[in-house]
Protein backbone atom coordinates (compact mmCIF):
# COMPACT_ATOMS: atom_id res chain seq x y z
CA UNK A 1 0.00 0.00 0.00
CA UNK A 2 2.68 2.44 1.13
CA UNK A 3 4.80 1.74 -2.50
CA UNK A 4 1.67 2.24 -4.15
CA UNK A 5 0.92 5.94 -2.45
CA UNK A 6 4.38 6.62 -3.14
CA UNK A 7 3.82 5.46 -7.24
CA UNK A 8 0.46 7.29 -6.95
CA UNK A 9 2.15 10.50 -5.53
CA UNK A 10 4.85 10.68 -7.91
CA UNK A 11 2.42 10.33 -11.19
CA UNK A 12 0.39 13.09 -9.47
CA UNK A 13 3.79 15.09 -9.47
CA UNK A 14 4.71 15.02 -12.64
CA UNK A 15 1.39 15.47 -14.15
CA UNK A 16 1.06 18.58 -12.14
CA UNK A 17 -1.78 17.76 -10.29
CA UNK A 18 0.16 17.94 -6.90
CA UNK A 19 2.06 21.01 -7.07
CA UNK A 20 5.74 22.15 -5.03
CA UNK A 21 5.47 25.38 -3.78
CA UNK A 22 8.21 27.49 -2.84
CA UNK A 23 8.56 28.84 0.32
CA UNK A 24 11.51 30.20 0.68
CA UNK A 25 13.22 33.99 -0.17
CA UNK A 26 16.22 34.39 -2.31
CA UNK A 27 19.29 34.24 -0.67
CA UNK A 28 22.14 36.39 -0.96
CA UNK A 29 24.18 40.03 -0.06
CA UNK A 30 20.75 41.70 0.08
CA UNK A 31 18.94 39.16 2.34
CA UNK A 32 18.02 40.90 5.41
CA UNK A 33 19.06 40.12 8.30
CA UNK A 34 18.47 40.22 12.09
CA UNK A 35 20.00 42.96 13.81
CA UNK A 36 20.83 43.00 17.85
CA UNK A 37 22.16 45.69 20.29
CA UNK A 38 26.06 46.25 20.07
CA UNK A 39 26.25 45.43 23.60
CA UNK A 40 23.88 42.80 23.85
CA UNK A 41 25.44 39.93 20.91
CA UNK A 42 27.41 39.70 18.12
CA UNK A 43 25.45 40.08 14.73
CA UNK A 44 25.94 37.37 12.12
CA UNK A 45 27.67 38.69 8.96
CA UNK A 46 26.50 40.35 5.36
CA UNK A 47 26.02 37.13 3.22
CA UNK A 48 28.88 37.36 1.00
CA UNK A 49 29.06 35.24 -2.50
CA UNK A 50 32.71 34.99 -4.40
CA UNK A 51 33.32 33.72 -7.61
CA UNK A 52 35.62 30.49 -7.92
CA UNK A 53 35.55 30.36 -11.90
CA UNK A 54 33.24 30.81 -14.66
CA UNK A 55 34.77 29.27 -17.48
CA UNK A 56 37.56 31.33 -17.44
CA UNK A 57 41.38 30.68 -16.82
CA UNK A 58 40.76 29.52 -12.69
CA UNK A 59 38.32 26.90 -14.34
CA UNK A 60 37.83 26.44 -17.63
CA UNK A 61 34.90 24.11 -17.72
CA UNK A 62 32.66 25.18 -15.48
CA UNK A 63 31.51 27.81 -13.10
CA UNK A 64 31.05 28.54 -8.70
CA UNK A 65 31.02 30.20 -6.32
CA UNK A 66 32.30 30.25 -2.37
CA UNK A 67 29.72 31.41 0.12
CA UNK A 68 30.65 33.42 3.66
CA UNK A 69 26.71 33.51 5.76
CA UNK A 70 25.60 32.58 8.87
CA UNK A 71 23.45 29.52 9.96
CA UNK A 72 20.81 31.75 10.69
CA UNK A 73 20.78 33.54 7.30
CA UNK A 74 17.47 34.05 5.19
CA UNK A 75 14.92 31.40 5.46
CA UNK A 76 16.41 29.18 7.82
CA UNK A 77 15.56 26.25 10.21
CA UNK A 78 16.44 26.37 13.65
CA UNK A 79 17.64 23.79 15.59
CA UNK A 80 16.92 23.03 19.42
CA UNK A 81 20.98 23.69 19.87
CA UNK A 82 20.08 27.08 18.71
CA UNK A 83 18.56 28.66 22.16
CA UNK A 84 20.05 27.96 26.00
CA UNK A 85 16.81 25.80 26.77
CA UNK A 86 17.62 23.29 24.14
CA UNK A 87 21.52 22.52 24.73
CA UNK A 88 21.44 19.25 26.29
CA UNK A 89 19.39 17.62 23.51
CA UNK A 90 21.93 15.03 21.74
CA UNK A 91 19.62 15.07 18.64
CA UNK A 92 19.62 18.94 18.76
CA UNK A 93 21.49 19.84 15.88
CA UNK A 94 21.19 19.84 11.97
CA UNK A 95 23.56 16.98 11.83
CA UNK A 96 22.18 14.37 14.49
CA UNK A 97 18.26 15.45 14.50
CA UNK A 98 15.40 13.36 13.46
CA UNK A 99 14.97 13.97 9.74
CA UNK A 100 11.98 11.73 9.69
CA UNK A 101 10.29 14.99 11.72
CA UNK A 102 11.23 17.56 9.02
CA UNK A 103 8.45 16.75 6.80
CA UNK A 104 4.60 16.68 7.74
CA UNK A 105 1.70 18.26 7.09
CA UNK A 106 1.51 22.03 7.45
CA UNK A 107 -1.14 24.41 9.44
CA UNK A 108 -1.60 27.90 8.11
CA UNK A 109 -2.92 30.16 10.48
CA UNK A 110 -3.48 33.59 8.34
CA UNK A 111 -2.92 36.76 10.62
CA UNK A 112 -2.19 38.95 7.36
CA UNK A 113 -5.00 41.24 7.84
CA UNK A 114 -4.49 41.34 11.26
CA UNK A 115 -0.55 41.96 11.35
CA UNK A 116 -1.18 44.51 8.63
CA UNK A 117 -3.45 46.78 10.49
CA UNK A 118 -0.53 45.84 14.01
CA UNK A 119 2.87 45.58 12.94
CA UNK A 120 3.37 44.15 16.60
CA UNK A 121 -0.15 42.08 16.13
CA UNK A 122 0.26 39.06 18.61
CA UNK A 123 -1.45 35.79 18.07
CA UNK A 124 -3.13 33.92 21.04
CA UNK A 125 -4.20 30.98 21.96
CA UNK A 126 -7.58 31.95 21.79
CA UNK A 127 -7.20 33.05 17.89
CA UNK A 128 -5.64 29.37 17.42
CA UNK A 129 -8.79 27.26 19.13
CA UNK A 130 -10.82 29.84 16.79
CA UNK A 131 -9.40 28.93 13.69
CA UNK A 132 -9.06 25.13 14.23
CA UNK A 133 -13.06 25.62 15.01
CA UNK A 134 -12.85 26.37 11.52
CA UNK A 135 -10.12 24.46 9.77
CA UNK A 136 -9.52 21.35 12.19
CA UNK A 137 -7.41 20.62 14.66
CA UNK A 138 -3.90 20.91 15.18
CA UNK A 139 -2.28 17.35 14.89
CA UNK A 140 0.51 15.68 16.94
CA UNK A 141 3.95 15.99 14.93
CA UNK A 142 2.76 18.66 12.27
CA UNK A 143 3.87 21.99 11.78
CA UNK A 144 2.09 25.39 12.13
CA UNK A 145 2.80 28.42 10.50
CA UNK A 146 1.75 31.67 10.88
CA UNK A 147 0.98 33.96 7.49
CA UNK A 148 1.61 37.29 7.75
CA UNK A 149 2.38 38.28 4.05
CA UNK A 150 5.72 40.14 5.93
CA UNK A 151 7.77 38.58 3.46
CA UNK A 152 6.47 41.14 0.56
CA UNK A 153 8.86 43.70 2.85
CA UNK A 154 11.94 41.14 2.38
CA UNK A 155 13.44 43.71 -0.99
CA UNK A 156 13.69 46.06 1.77
CA UNK A 157 15.69 45.37 4.62
CA UNK A 158 14.72 48.50 6.91
CA UNK A 159 11.04 47.75 6.02
CA UNK A 160 11.64 43.90 6.96
CA UNK A 161 13.20 44.62 10.33
CA UNK A 162 10.48 47.38 10.70
CA UNK A 163 12.58 49.02 13.79
CA UNK A 164 12.43 52.56 15.26
CA UNK A 165 13.99 54.09 18.34
CA UNK A 166 12.00 51.59 20.73
CA UNK A 167 12.96 48.63 18.63
CA UNK A 168 11.50 46.50 16.09
CA UNK A 169 8.12 45.76 15.53
CA UNK A 170 6.77 42.88 13.49
CA UNK A 171 4.05 40.00 14.87
CA UNK A 172 4.43 36.92 16.10
CA UNK A 173 3.16 34.40 19.00
CA UNK A 174 2.20 35.30 22.94
CA UNK A 175 3.82 32.76 25.74
CA UNK A 176 0.40 31.54 26.30
CA UNK A 177 0.25 30.66 22.25
CA UNK A 178 3.47 28.85 22.05
CA UNK A 179 2.85 26.69 24.88
CA UNK A 180 -0.62 26.00 23.89
CA UNK A 181 0.70 24.74 20.24
CA UNK A 182 3.56 23.10 22.07
CA UNK A 183 0.80 21.03 24.52
CA UNK A 184 -0.31 19.75 20.84
CA UNK A 185 2.85 18.24 20.42
CA UNK A 186 3.65 20.41 17.62
CA UNK A 187 6.91 19.26 15.81
CA UNK A 188 7.65 23.15 15.25
CA UNK A 189 6.49 26.58 14.87
CA UNK A 190 7.21 29.06 11.69
CA UNK A 191 6.78 32.72 10.48
CA UNK A 192 7.02 35.02 7.31
CA UNK A 193 9.31 37.05 10.04
CA UNK A 194 12.87 38.19 10.54
CA UNK A 195 12.90 35.35 13.43
CA UNK A 196 9.93 33.04 14.99
CA UNK A 197 9.18 35.83 17.93
CA UNK A 198 7.81 38.89 17.81
CA UNK A 199 9.56 42.01 17.41
CA UNK A 200 8.50 43.10 20.72
CA UNK A 201 9.40 39.44 22.17
CA UNK A 202 12.58 40.68 24.58
CA UNK A 203 10.18 42.37 26.93
CA UNK A 204 8.10 39.60 27.16
CA UNK A 205 7.74 36.76 30.31
CA UNK A 206 10.15 34.96 29.29
CA UNK A 207 12.00 36.40 26.39
CA UNK A 208 11.65 35.30 23.20
CA UNK A 209 9.22 32.45 24.04
CA UNK A 210 9.07 31.05 21.03
CA UNK A 211 12.81 30.19 20.74
CA UNK A 212 12.49 29.43 24.83
CA UNK A 213 9.50 27.05 24.72
CA UNK A 214 10.03 25.55 21.07
CA UNK A 215 13.69 24.33 21.75
CA UNK A 216 12.78 23.74 25.10
CA UNK A 217 10.93 20.93 24.06
CA UNK A 218 12.74 19.83 21.48
CA UNK A 219 11.42 21.29 18.41
CA UNK A 220 12.21 23.16 15.50
CA UNK A 221 11.69 26.77 14.15
CA UNK A 222 11.36 27.93 10.81
CA UNK A 223 12.27 31.90 9.91
CA UNK A 224 11.71 34.04 6.69
CA UNK A 225 9.13 32.04 5.03
CA UNK A 226 7.73 32.96 2.00
CA UNK A 227 4.91 32.27 -0.20
CA UNK A 228 2.53 31.01 2.62
CA UNK A 229 -0.50 32.87 0.91
CA UNK A 230 -0.04 29.76 -1.88
CA UNK A 231 -1.11 27.37 0.87
CA UNK A 232 -4.38 26.08 2.26
CA UNK A 233 -5.20 26.13 5.70
CA UNK A 234 -4.67 22.59 6.18
CA UNK A 235 -3.65 20.07 3.52
CA UNK A 236 -0.26 20.60 2.52
CA UNK A 237 2.91 18.92 3.38
CA UNK A 238 6.20 21.45 4.74
CA UNK A 239 9.39 19.89 3.73
CA UNK A 240 11.77 21.48 6.06
CA UNK A 241 15.33 19.55 5.62
CA UNK A 242 18.42 22.16 7.25
CA UNK A 243 21.88 21.20 5.95
CA UNK A 244 23.66 18.54 7.61
CA UNK A 245 25.94 21.14 9.15
CA UNK A 246 28.47 19.37 12.40
CA UNK A 247 27.63 20.58 15.52
CA UNK A 248 25.14 22.84 13.38
CA UNK A 249 23.11 25.00 15.55
CA UNK A 250 20.52 25.94 12.18
CA UNK A 251 21.01 26.23 8.23
CA UNK A 252 19.67 28.11 5.38
CA UNK A 253 16.97 25.81 3.87
CA UNK A 254 14.84 25.58 0.65
CA UNK A 255 11.66 25.20 2.43
CA UNK A 256 8.92 23.42 -0.24
CA UNK A 257 5.49 22.56 -0.12
CA UNK A 258 3.37 19.39 -1.24
CA UNK A 259 -0.15 21.10 -2.24
CA UNK A 260 -3.24 19.85 -4.39
CA UNK A 261 -3.69 21.79 -7.43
Amino acid sequence: MSADLIKQLGAKLLSGEIRVVDLSGTLGPKTPLLKLPPDFAKNTPPVEIHKISEYDEDGPFFAWNWLKLGEHSGTHFDAPHHWITGKDYEEGYTDSLDIQRVVAPVNVIDCSKESEADHDFLLTPDFVKKWEAENGEIGEGEWVVMRTDWDRRAGDEDAYLNADENGPHSPGPTPECVEYLLSKKIVGWGTQCIGTDAGKAGEMDPPYPAHNFLHRDNCFGLASLANLDKLPPKGAILIAAPLKIENGTGSPIRALAIVGA
